[in-house]
C-alpha cells in the first residue's frame, strides 16, 4: 500500500531533547514531520517523512479562510521494556475519517495512514520520553488547500503529522479543577460539528475560557439547551460518579448524540468500568438541576473530565448562577479518578494485549 512508498529524507542536524519535566504542552517539536498531498485528479501522492519545517501554502487556501480543516490527538508511550506503543490508534483513525467526511475533505485508508505515522514515530523514537508520566503527542492534521476563494469541496488537500514531546499534564501535581457553568456560550449544537475534531470548535471556545478565568475558574463547563444539559468540560469529556435518582451507584457520561466529541479516553473508561462490573455505567443526559439536587442530597461521589492530554482530571468546584457548587473530592485526587488514571496509564505504558501497536 501507499505507506510502503514513503519517501524518507532525514534531517542533517538534530535538536537537543528537552527536559520532560519542564515541558509546556505542544511547544517543542521533533526533528521530522510527515506530509501527504492529495489532488482530485491524482488522489493521494507518496507520503514524505522530511525535516520539520514550515509549510508553503497558497494564501487563498480554504483551510485559512473557511476552516476546512481537522485534526487528531494521540500519544506514543515508552514502556519499561523500552518498546514504544501507541494507545488505541485505530479509534483515532476512524474518528479522523468521520471528521474528514463532515469537512468534505478526502477519505483515506486509516490502516495505511497509521503505518505512515508508525514510520514517523520510529524515525523520531529518541524523542519518546523515558518516563512513566511523559509521552510523545502525535498531531495528525488535514487541511483543504484549494487555491480559490469559492466556498466548496476542496480539489486539493494536505495531510500532515507533527510530533511533540509532552511532560506530565499536571506539572504541579493534579489538583481538582474549578469550572464556570454558564449557558451564555454554546460549544456545539445538534446538526453542527461538535462531534468532529475540527479546529473551528476549539478556536470559538477560547473567548469563553478567558471569561471563566475572569470569574476565578480554570475551565468552562459547557451547557446545552433549555434544560441546561451538562455536555463537556473545557476540551474534555465529562463523567459523574454518583448515587442516581433510583439510588443506584452509577458512573454516567452524556451520550454521543452529535454534540459530544467521541473521546478515545471516554470510550476506554466506559469499557474498563463495564468490565469491572462494580456499578452501573450509563450514557445518559445529565442536567444542572440533576446535579444540584444530587449535591443537596449528598449523592455525588466524584466528577471528572477525561481526555488524551490529561487522561482524567477531577472537578472540585462549579460556579453556577453566582453560587459555588462544591464537588466532593477526597484528598486531591478522588478514589475512582485515581484508579482510572492508574489503570489507563498501565494499559498505555505496559499491558497491550489486543490494543498493542508497537512503533
Amino acid at each position: 500500500g501507499p505507506a510502503a512508498d514513503t519517501v524518507i529524507q532525514l534531517a542533517q542536524t538534530h535538536k537537543p531533547k528537552p527536559d520532560p519535566n519542564g515541558l509546556v504542552f505542544g511547544t517543542v517539536f521533533t526533528d521530522h514531520m510527515l506530509t501527504i498531498e492529495w489532488t482530485l485528479e491524482e488522489g493521494w501522492q507518496k507520503p514524505h517523512i522530511q525535516p520539520f519545517g514550515n509549510l508553503s501554502i497558497h494564501p487563498g487556501c480554504s483551510s485559512l479562510h473557511y476552516a476546512v480543516q481537522l485534526f487528531e490527538g494521540m500519544k506514543a508511550y515508552r514502556g519499561p521494556d523500552n518498546k514504544v506503543r501507541l494507545f488505541r490508534p485505530l479509534i483515532n483513525m476512524k474518528r479522523m475519517l468521520k471528521s474528514a467526511h463532515r469537512a468534505c475533505l478526502p477519505s483515506f485508508d486509516g490502516v495505511e495512514l497509521l503505518e505512515c505515522i508508525r514510520k514517523l514515530v520510529k524515525v523520531d523514537q529518541d524523542w519518546v520520553p523515558h518516563s512513566d508520566s511523559a509521552s510523545l503527542y502525535i498531531r495528525p492534521t488535514l487541511l483543504g488547500t484549494e487555491p480559490t476563494l469559492g466556498v466548496k469541496k476542496p480539489s486539493k488537500a494536505l495531510l500532515f503529522v507533527i510530533l511533540s514531546p509532552v511532560g506530565p499534564y499536571f506539572s504541579t501535581g493534579a489538583k481538582p479543577v474549578s469550572l464556570w457553568a454558564d449557558s451564555k456560550y454554546i460549544r456545539a449544537w445538534r446538526g453542527g460539528t461538535g462531534d468532529c475534531k475540527m479546529g473551528g470548535n476549539y478556536g470559538a471556545s477560547i473567548y469563553a475560557q478567558y471569561e471563566a478565568v475572569d470569574y476565578g475558574c480554570q475551565q468552562v463547563l459547557w451547557l446545552y439547551g433549555d434544560d441546561q444539559q451538562i455536555t463537556e468540560v473545557g476540551t474534555m469529556n465529562l463523567f459523574l460518579y454518583w448515587i442516581n435518582e433510583k439510588e443506584e451507584e452509577e458512573l454516567a457520561t452524556p451520550p454521543l448524540d452529535g454534540i459530544i466529541l467521541p473521546g478515545v479516553t471516554r470510550q476506554s473508561i466506559l469499557e474498563l468500568t463495564r468490565k469491572w462490573g462494580e456499578f452501573k455505567v450509563s450514557e445518559r443526559y445529565l442536567t444542572m438541576a440533576d446535579l444540584r439536587q444530587a449535591l443537596e442530597e449528598n449523592r455525588v461521589k466524584e466528577m471528572f473530565g477525561s481526555g488524551t492530554a490529561c487522561v482524567v482530571s477531577p472537578v472540585g468546584r462549579i460556579l453556577y448562577q453566582g453560587e459555588n457548587l462544591h464537588i466532593p473530592c477526597e484528598g486531591s485526587f478522588p478514589p475512582l479518578a485515581s484508579r482510572l488514571l492508574k489503570e489507563l496509564t498501565d494499559i498505555q505504558v505496559r499491558h497491550y494485549t489486543h490494543l498493542q501497536h508497537t512503533a
